[in-house]
């Protein structure tokens, strides 16, 4: 899954795609270099972010989403919390639905139903504005993430959002410490007691900067490694910003599970 943000201010691309043609080229690029998805976002959801209207989102989304879907036939999730946008982005040809607070906003999950579309539901804690001021937890956080998202499934298929449109998301980075988010991947293979596809966003994210002291434009090789090891405990979908050599990077953690190439 490529990112798109079509936001001035997400952490590590903010400003480079508003322009619908930055926005049409690059999302070109990543689908040349093997993304199978385009994720366009157009509210920045980074620790600190401040929210934004649900016009404003849409008047960055649904362009990009429109001109995707028609020049470039691309398969396109939207990352978005807002109803409005889900609407009007399903009736534009988008494919997705991938919302970071879970469908806990005000009328999504009757907009989510409405769609038809399948919805990734991620786990998180707090609102981006807040959420990285001293995250703490009463149980191991792998607990804490299943217990979640099995809650929100639960609350999805009571609404009559069918379990076979849902996937999950552990939500790396948002409200979590450092070693949260380490300990989390290294039990990640938990989640599949969730019996869902797994997505898993880390690409650039500051758990590597944290990690291993490199600023946001260096932190290609050790998204690389955390890329591998989510395929290996049980990633489906990798949400990332660096599409060709995530994509090999997969490829060969996924040639060694199989014990072959094809």
């Amino acid at each position: 899954m490529g990112i798109l943000n079509v936001t001035p201010d997400s952490f590590s691309d903010g400003g480079r795609h508003v322009a619908l043609e930055d926005a049409l080229r690059h999302a070109e690029r990543m689908l040349a270099e093997g993304a199978a998805l385009i994720d366009v976002g157009g509210e920045s959801t980074r620790p600190g972010a401040a929210p934004v209207s649900a016009q404003q989102e849409l008047d960055r989304v649904a362009p990009v989403v429109e001109a995707l879907v028609r020049e470039l036939d691309a398969l396109v999730s939207v990352d978005t919390s807002c109803p409005e946008v889900m609407r009007e982005s399903a009736a534009l040809g988008a494919g997705m639905i991938n919302d970071v607070r879970a469908l806990e906003r005000e009328g999504a999950l009757a907009a989510a139903i409405g769609t038809g579309l399948p919805v990734c539901l991620m786990h998180r804690q707090g609102e981006p504005r807040d959420m990285q001021q001293a995250p703490r937890y009463d149980v191991p956080i792998e607990e804490a993430v299943v217990d979640y998202l099995d809650g929100r499934v639960e609350a999805c298929e009571a609404a009559g959002l069918r379990r076979e449109r849902l996937l999950v998301d552990p939500g790396f980075g948002f409200g979590k410490t450092v070693e949260h988010n380490l300990r989390l991947l290294n039990r990640m293979d938990r989640l599949a007691a969730l019996e869902l596809p797994l997505l898993v966003g880390m690409s650039r994210k500051s758990m590597i900067g944290k990690v291993l002291a490199r600023p946001v434009e260096e932190r290609l090789p050790g998204g690389l490694a955390l890329t591998a090891l989510a395929v290996e405990r049980g990633a489906r979908i990798l949400r990332v910003h660096d599409v060709a050599p995530s994509v090999d990077a997969v490829n060969m953690t996924w040639a060694v599970l199989k014990e072959g190439c094809k």
